[in-house]
């Protein structure tokens, strides 16, 4: 399901980036929980187009390597670095699959990557492939869709998203499909959002440790533009949450 839908978005996937909610929410929280990257190695799993594999390597990661199960995705990843080298890999590669690496990672991270598991035996192997990647103590990064989002909530339209469920529910958890508000077309992206303790189990049970969930924050700049009371829907409700381990 989630390599043909990608396939179809290729570079328009960066487009993502633009809309508030990633713009102010999604990407200054997710970068805010990494923190700092300098003199460190990066694996990104669900790379996409390579949006965090540049930003990490701008900020001073020694070595960075993109994944993604997309042949459209890295094609898209390769020609940016082409066009403005880093120094950033790129290689076509499933998690739930991942072939062993050449070297151990200080940091892996996935930005909706466990949340494409069709199963929770599936997610185990991604965990596990993730853990095995690792250096002993290494951290692992999550952003997905929030496990217990209420669908009923103020509309997400204003932040360029809508968020529904699609009325089918796997063994992780509820489907959802994402719209992200593009112009001139909208792209929609099916997806699920496993419950919190589907998450916390298949990282335990994998050997990760120190599991937290991390909340969605609005950026300082964000506000500015926008003011505090555009962003109080998305507080109330927010559709994306973050974690963190240890290997």
């Amino acid at each position: 399901m989630s390599v043909q839908q990608y396939d179809e978005i290729g570079e328009a996937f960066e487009g993502f980036k633009s809309l508030p909610l990633m713009r102010c929410g999604e990407v200054p929280s997710f970068l805010g929980m990494v923190g700092d990257v300098s003199g460190k190695s990066v694996l990104d799993l669900a790379c996409g187009t390579g949006f965090y594999s540049r930003e990490f390597k701008r900020r001073g990661a020694t070595d960075v390597l993109g994944v993604d199960i997309s042949v459209e995705m890295i094609a898209a990843a390769r020609e940016s670095e082409q066009r403005d080298p880093l120094g950033v890999r790129y290689e076509v590669g499933d998690v739930a699959e991942l072939r062993p690496v050449d070297r151990r990672f200080d940091i892996a991270v996935g930005v909706q990557c466990l949340n494409y598991a069709e199963d929770i035996a599936a997610m185990e192997r991604m965990c596990r492939n993730i853990h095995r990647s690792l250096v002993p103590g290494g951290e692992f990064f999550v952003l997905a869709q929030k496990p217990d989002y209420r669908f009923d909530c103020q509309s997400l339209d204003k932040y360029g998203f809508r968020c529904e469920p699609t009325g089918e529910e796997i063994e992780t958890g509820p489907r959802v499909q994402v719209t992200a508000l593009l112009a001139p077309q909208p792209i929609s992206i099916v997806t699920t959002a496993p419950r919190r303790e589907v998450y916390e189990e298949c990282l335990r049970a994998t050997g990760f440790s120190e599991v937290e969930w991390v909340p969605l924050q609005v950026s300082e700049a964000g506000i500015r533009e926008f003011g505090e009371d555009f962003w109080a829907d998305l507080l109330a409700n927010p559709p994306l949450e973050m974690l963190r381990c240890r290997a």
